[in-house]
Parts: structure tokens; sequence; C-alpha cells
């Protein structure tokens, strides 16, 4: 499909040619935006150059968000959680500045492991959710999932002869969120398929677990004293440890919320 060039095109049908163009073309921000985008570049006496680069620009930015928002739904978090929506005051034991350090992912591009382990409510799996986030928008491949779910998905795998596709479809991600590791006792055949996971990205690609349990109290998710302890290594060497602490802020605010309703 060709369209006739002719100078002289009155506003209608330039209008009708670049909506064309821009559906020959898969541009739908410019054909979106260049309506608003021409009448500002007139009202501004923008050069040729200058509104062309506008509509450039705008395309760009709008493909690189899409592509933002496609990674950041491939990675299955369960619900959205961000580093503005954190509440650092309410959780002194987390230092802010190692956290949005950590958002520039460069832990991320060296491969390296990042361990999140506090009791529940103290925000491991916000700052979980909320790094992996950062990371999608970085433009990683990010994958989420809780550890239960997991082992399972591997224990089928095996199962069905599928072990191999499945490890290699986790190994492929830039980082494996690992959600409540250290919640449910792991049978040996389980645990070592988790291994063999870890082992497959291990200096290659990165790993973020959140955990309810400190290291020495793993092996009661991981009873084999020696597989716990090579596990344990896998995600810890040269990489980050945050301690969340003990203190449910997440039950705090639901309590004072209630003492305020209680006096209002």
């Amino acid at each position: 499909m060709t369209f006739p060039r002719q100078r002289g095109l009155t506003e209608q049908a330039a209008t009708t040619a670049v909506d064309q163009a821009c559906r020959m073309l898969r541009l739908p921000t410019i054909r979106s935006q260049f309506p608003d985008l021409a009448e500002t570049a007139s009202r501004e006496q923008m050069s040729y150059l200058g509104f062309l680069a506008e509509l450039l620009l705008a395309e760009c930015d709008d493909r690189a968000r899409r592509r933002s928002e496609r990674r950041i739904k491939a990675a299955g978090f369960p619900r959205d959680k961000s580093l503005r929506k954190f509440d650092f005051e309410a959780n002194p034991n987390i230092d802010a500045a190692m956290i949005h350090t950590l958002a520039k992912c460069e832990w991320i591009k060296k491969g390296l492991p990042l361990c999140l382990i506090g009791d529940s409510g103290t925000g491991k799996s916000h700052l979980l959710i909320a790094l992996g986030t950062e990371a999608a928008m970085a433009g990683y491949r990010v994958k989420y999932v809780l550890a239960t779910k997991l082992v399972n998905e591997l224990v089928e795998a095996a199962d069905e002869k599928q072990l191999t596709k499945t490890i290699a479809r986790y190994g492929r991600v830039d980082l494996l969120c690992i959600d409540e590791l250290g919640y449910m006792e792991l049978d040996r055949r389980g645990a070592e398929l988790l291994f063999q996971v870890l082992t497959e990205r291990e200096e290659k690609n990165s790993v973020a677990i959140a955990s309810n349990e400190s290291f020495s109290g793993w092996t009661k998710t991981f009873t084999d004293p020696r597989l716990c302890a090579a596990i344990v290594d896998r995600l810890t060497f040269g990489g980050n440890i945050i301690e969340t602490g003990t203190d449910s802020y997440r039950l705090a605010t639901t309590r004072a919320r209630a003492e305020q309703q209680a006096v209002g």
C-alpha cells in the first residue's frame, strides 16, 4: 500500500494521511498524540526538526512504558508493591539508603543474591516485590514465586520428565524472587530439586528470597544438614542479607488505626 504524495494538503487531508501512516508503521503513540503535539509545536514555533524529535521521543517513551508493564505482568507478582509506598519510619531496622541502592539493580547485573529475613509483618515480602518491580522496570526479566509452589512445580515436572525444561525456564530469568521460604518443611526430594534451581543460577543470575526464619532455623525447612548448608551458601555468597526484625509494623499499624477509631 502506498500513499500519493502531493504538496498543499489541506489540514484534514494531512491529518488523515498521518493517521493512516501511523497505522501502517504501528506508531500508536504518535497517532494519538500528534494533533496535540502539532498544536503545541505551532504555538511555540518549534522547528520541523524539534517537532519530529518530540513525536519520536513520545513514541519511544510510551514503548518503554509498555515494555515495563509487560515485564511486571510476566513476573507474576501477587499484588502491587512499590518502594514509594514502603513506610521506612515504621520499621527502623531497615536501612532506607541500602534499599534504594539495591533498587539501582547493580547486584542483579552482577548475578548476586539477596536475602530478606524477618518475622511476619516486617515488610520483607513488600520489599521483595518492590525490588523485583524496580528490576522489571529497569529491563530485567523477573519471576516471582512462592517457595512451596516452586517446589511443587518441580516435583510435578520431575514426575512428568519435564524437570530439565522447567529448571532451564527458571534459570533464564535475570531475577528469581522466592517468597515465604521457611514457612513449611520440605522433604528431601523437594529440597534437592530446589537446590538444582539455585545451582543452575549460581553466580550467573540473581535470586532474592524472603524468609521468616533465620538461617540457623532453616534446618526445620531443609532437614538434611548438609543440603541445608549448601542452600544457605548458594543464597548468601557475595550477596546482601537484610534483617527486617521481629516487630510487626503491619500489626502495629492495625492497632493504631483501631485505637484512633475507638477514640473518635
